[in-house]
């Protein structure tokens, strides 16, 4: 997506990636400070949100910035009154890993993110991070049928790292709460490959 968005750039907005790269480092914020990158491409420039992602993070990498691993985000994520969440995380991962073998294993990435660590086939199909009350967040993409689940509520998803569905676990969930969420991850894994 991103070098679509790239290749495109210079069409839709007047000025390539180099040249909106040089515009932040001659006129803009910090190109360090994403956000602030960002708010100044929106409300000066009027970029949409996409495209100040984007030209964000690679005027960020242009400036030193180097982006945090996918276990230093989940280190960040789950630090602090979060880390009694941490364990779980780690089940739920497995599992969803799990999945990924037999002829078509190895398709499977995991990815960090400030706010959730993604899931990703050809698209994202699941994605975990610490919710509301102390409970873990385990979000779903159904695109079709939506998997009976024994003992847990799936809900629909509402905001949440392109999550159709999610069921959120208490930091007391068991290993048997952990292994019920197999017949949704099975689904959202196939239905997103």
């Amino acid at each position: 997506m991103i070098s679509a968005l790239v290749a495109s750039m210079a069409d839709r907005t007047g000025r390539s990636l180099e040249q909106w790269i040089q515009l932040i480092r001659t006129d803009g914020p910090d190109p360090l400070d994403q956000k602030a990158v960002r708010s100044w491409l929106k409300t000066e420039h009027g970029l949409p949100q996409d495209t100040q992602f984007t030209v964000a993070h690679m005027a960020a990498l242009d400036a030193g910035w180097v982006p945090p691993s996918t276990l230093q985000y989940v280190d960040q994520l789950y630090s602090g009154k979060k880390a009694v969440l941490r364990p779980l995380h780690d089940q739920v991962t497995d599992l969803i890993l799990s999945l990924d073998t037999g002829d078509d294993g190895g398709q499977v990435s995991v990815e960090g993110r400030a706010t959730y660590i993604p899931f990703i086939r050809r698209t994202q199909f699941a994605a975990v991070a610490p919710g509301p009350y102390g409970r873990l967040r385990v979000g779903v993409r159904l695109r079709s049928e939506i998997p009976e689940v024994s003992g847990l509520e799936v809900e629909p998803a509402k905001n949440f790292a392109q999550a159709t569905h999610w069921v959120h676990l208490s930091a007391e969930a068991t290993a048997d709460d952990v292994a019920a969420l197999k017949p949704l991850i099975r689904a959202a894994y196939e239905q997103n490959g």
